[in-house]
């Protein structure tokens, strides 16, 4: 995996949610706060992954970093970002399905108070949910007393107990959010569909009459934002349900791979890992607004910066 790749998306994500957090992005409250709690966990994945897991132990060998306990808590908040990421795509996948397709429960549901309870609770119980991780790891030498780096336990793939966290974790992580998407755009996609046959219906287009349909347009941009950032995580986290499905179903162990199965693997893992950068991106292809503050949260520093030299010149 190129590491300068996923690197230098933090700046990206960093700048989602600054432009987010300002809510001047045309969006609503409440997908607002979906929408910063999806970036803050990609920048979070990003830190981890990159920073703390890949580059520091890598230009720093020996340092603090590669201490057991250390290393026992990086890959806690490794896995919790993960999940943190996959699991607030699925809430605001329902979040969108609530007020496009219930009208009557969207306006109890949707709403900020819900989002930040949600997103909250969410957080919190994954985080607890990965505390376990931290003593699935050994240290792998001890020196000085010290202990270093981080070598799974023999147990942690023979021991009942460990088999069925790791089965419920899988799971967890991807499985049920992938099946739960995939369900709640299609029913998104039906509803849309009889809505928009009556609607037009109504309106009398099928008479030949284009009057402009402000909620359809809303609508439609709702929709393109959802179906985007929900596509985009069914495509990248496909192969690796795939490969959970395979090694689950035939039982083989991922470490007696053959060549062509270990780089299907490390594909499905690297995508993964490309998923939780994609999501900026999104924005700014779907929303206009969010271009536009893009673009003014560029030049301002620049602006700025020209503007205090004139300031010194004219004093």
């Amino acid at each position: 995996m190129d590491l300068a790749k996923l690197l230098w998306k933090a700046p990206a994500n960093f700048a989602a949610i600054l432009i987010l957090s300002r809510d001047r992005c045309g969006l609503s409250t409440c997908t607002t706060r979906y929408l910063v709690a999806m970036a803050t966990a990609d920048l979070l994945f990003i830190i981890c992954s990159v920073l703390l897991y890949r580059i520091g132990p890598y230009y720093f060998p020996l340092s603090f970093l590669e201490i057991t306990p250390v290393c026992c808590i990086i890959f806690v908040l490794l896995f919790a970002t993960i999940d943190c990421s996959v699991w607030f795509t699925v809430a605001f996948t329902f979040d969108r399905f609530v007020a496009i397709c219930c009208q009557k429960l969207k306006t109890k549901y949707c709403t900020k108070r819900t989002a930040t309870a949600i997103l909250s609770t969410t957080g919190i119980l994954l985080y607890l949910k990965n505390i376990p991780f931290y003593f699935r790891f050994e240290p792998e030498e001890i020196i000085d007393n010290v202990p270093w780096l981080c070598k799974e336990k023999q147990s942690y793939y023979t021991d009942p107990g460990w088999v069925g966290f790791d089965w419920f974790g899988k799971v967890l992580t991807p499985f049920l959010p992938y099946v739960s998407i995939l369900l709640l755009n299609s029913l998104t996609v039906r509803y849309i569909l009889v809505a928009s046959r009556v609607r037009e219906g109504l309106r009398g287009q099928s008479k030949g009459e284009n009057r402009s349909d402000t909620e359809m347009e809303s609508r439609r941009k709702s929709v393109i934002l959802l179906f985007t950032i929900s596509g985009s995580f069914i495509l990248m986290w496909l192969l690796y349900v795939t490969n959970f499905l395979y090694y689950t179903t035939t039982g083989m162990n991922s470490e007696s791979y053959s060549e062509s199965l270990y780089i299907f693997a490390e594909v499905s893992v690297m995508l993964v890992d490309l998923n939780c950068c994609t999501n900026t991106f999104i924005y700014a292809a779907t929303q206009s607004k969010f271009r536009e503050q893009l673009k003014h949260t560029v030049k301002y520093p620049v602006s700025s910066i020209i503007q205090f030299f004139n300031q010194s010149k004219n004093n």
